[in-house]
């Protein structure tokens, strides 16, 4: 997941434009100036607003999006912070641009390049279409896996199951990876 915080088009012409880093940040920069000048109680609410925006962008266009496990896509979000801080998602970029305008973007592409074929080809090897697993967790690279279908889909059945039988449910707690 590697996004930035500012919109170049935007940030390019104005008094605070940097030009070491264009306006994007990594997500980890983002992060530690959320938390140095919010707070990290903030900064968790803020990043968890955004990773569930980013599940339900998903979930909503799911079935018109292609599913042959031959092939995949990078989506780049576009979120911008209020003042209040809340996130508001501004618009998903199907197939975003790679090209980089300075020095800190070309690197923060080049590892979004590197961190996603570490997941189709983990450990180096050739992706075969019938393995249907996460990835381990050392291939994910600066990922995050936000939600685990299959896990959600147990939880959701045992709630079934807690409906008719009584039983409160086994909890887990969900998988994240930072």
């Amino acid at each position: 997941k590697q996004w930035y915080q500012r919109r170049v088009a935007i940030t390019a012409g104005g008094d605070d434009y940097n030009d070491k880093h264009g306006g994007k940040w990594t997500v980890h920069n983002l992060q530690m100036y959320l938390e140095h000048t919010h707070g990290k109680e903030v900064t968790d609410r803020v990043f968890d607003e955004i990773n569930w925006i980013i599940v339900h962008s998903l979930k909503a266009v799911q079935g018109v999006m292609a599913s042959d496990k031959h092939c995949f896509e990078c989506y780049g979000y576009d979120v911008i912070i209020d003042e209040n801080m809340k996130p508001w998602l501004i618009e998903v970029n199907a197939s975003p641009s790679l090209t980089s305008t300075t020095a800190a973007d070309r690197i923060m592409k080049y590892t979004l390049i590197d961190d996603v074929l570490k997941v189709i080809c983990p450990n180096g090897e050739i992706p075969d279409a019938r393995w249907n697993k996460v990835p381990p967790k050392d291939s994910m690279g600066h990922f995050d896996l936000l939600i685990d279908e299959e896990l959600a889909a147990q939880d959701q059945h045992e709630n079934k199951s807690r409906s008719v039988s009584g039983r409160l449910p086994r909890t887990r707690p969900q998988q994240q990876w930072k």
